[in-house]
């Protein structure tokens, strides 16, 4: 239950230091990568929250969809640091919030399954 709930903490982390960087995202990009990459964070969380209030199957379906979410994440940040909005160091930093918040999904999603 403790991982669970680190899960939400995690995402929480990921988001609060993830949209004021967004905003400085060149304006001419920002309807489209940056509002993707916004959308789609924001639904990871989302998805946390779903699968939370659901049970069995439909939750397993809800985490399944927070996964898709993170692989979608992690595609729309690989952009920025190519473009070097992000420099490195960020880039790492923030692939490693989604990399725990992987982790931590699976581990949920194996006790889930069981």
């Amino acid at each position: 239950m403790a991982d669970k709930m680190i899960v939400f903490t995690r995402c929480y982390d990921l988001l609060a230091w993830l949209m004021p960087k967004a905003e400085a995202f060149p304006r001419a990009f920002r309807f489209t990568v940056t509002q993707r990459l916004m959308d789609v964070a924001l639904d990871t969380q989302e998805a946390l929250l779903e699968a939370q209030s659901q049970r069995d199957g439909a939750r397993i379906a809800a985490l399944r969809k927070v996964d898709s979410a993170l692989a979608r994440l992690r595609l729309y940040l690989r952009l920025p640091h190519h473009w070097r909005w992000l420099n490195t160091g960020q880039y790492e930093h923030v692939s490693g919030l989604i990399a725990e918040i992987g982790r931590l999904l699976g581990g949920w999603l194996k006790q889930t399954v069981k």
